[in-house]
């Protein structure tokens, strides 16, 4: 109660027997509190609360308690339980960003279609093991149109290469393919993805031959056989995109190559021993 008056009156400037009356408390209640000495759990607090918030700023506020708790302990090199960060959340009147609901697209007729080898099998025990990809809409300037290509590697979770375009191509998906051998040389992990023209084309799957890749498709109406990677869709949407209007594609690519190695080399998951994609595949090497 006391923090509240104290907020309030800090931000607007009121009477302090005005707020104390609302509040229901006296006004010497309210000084013998304002002028105590804090104790240790207080401080403690405080210091918590300082660093929850710069993290929380610094990704614009798309953390939730979690993410916010595995960063503050990485920062501050000491267990802090992230029931007590979801407490100074709640005090601090924040909340991470809700997600938007995705749209959905209509599927075209295949050219060559292959079985669901991954099986949602989402777990690798080595890097290059098994790779998700997939292609994602922006918008931008008045309703133009770019395109995100991207393939994780399931073992960390990283982003091993993306591209970003104006049109939704073969060319794309093939640019992507070929950034990410050249990033991981002599690879030869299951592809899956969903049935998109590109990923059932002819010349796709001659690539992926020529390359020994064992190629994995979802199956109709099954956006879950591609969880993984409609999850980094989501959280990129999320932390980033949804919290911008860009003017001009430079603008929006600017950002998500911003955000991807963010992602990469900085977000820290749970899922990955509280560690990022990078750390995790580093250590795994």
């Amino acid at each position: 109660m006391y923090l509240a008056i104290q907020s309030v009156q800090q931000t607007e400037s009121l009477n302090i027997q005005l707020l104390c009356s609302v509040a229901g408390v006296s006004r010497s209640s309210y000084y013998k509190w304002l002028h105590r000495i804090p104790g240790t759990r207080e401080m403690e607090n405080r210091g918590l609360t300082e660093v929850m918030m710069s993290w929380y700023e610094k990704v614009e506020g798309t953390f939730g308690y979690r993410q916010l708790t595995l960063h503050m302990r990485r920062q501050m090199q000491k267990p802090i339980n992230h029931k007590r960060v979801q407490r100074l959340m709640k005090m601090k009147g924040i909340q991470s960003v809700i997600r938007r609901k995705k749209k959905k697209y209509e599927h075209s007729t295949p050219q060559q279609i292959t079985e669901n080898v991954l099986n949602r099998k989402f777990q690798a025990e080595a890097p290059n093991e098994k790779w998700v990809t997939d292609v994602t809409e922006f918008k931008y300037g008045n309703s133009q149109k770019a395109y995100l290509s991207a393939i994780l590697d399931l073992h960390d979770k990283s982003i091993i290469s993306y591209v970003l375009g104006h049109s939704n191509n073969n060319l794309l998906v093939f640019q992507t393919l070929d950034l990410a051998l050249q990033a991981a040389p002599n690879s030869t992990p299951i592809l899956h993805s969903d049935r998109g023209f590109q990923y059932t084309s002819l010349r796709f799957k001659e690539l992926l031959d020529e390359a020994k890749i064992k190629q994995s498709m979802s199956r109709v109406g099954h956006c879950i056989d591609n969880g993984p990677m409609e999850s980094f869709w989501g959280t990129l949407k999320c932390e980033k995109y949804y919290l911008h209007t860009y003017r001009s594609f430079e603008e929006l690519k600017k950002d998500i190559d911003d955000y991807i190695h963010f992602y990469n080399y900085e977000r820290l998951q749970i899922k990955l021993n509280g560690l990022s994609p990078m750390e995790f595949r580093i250590k795994a090497a």
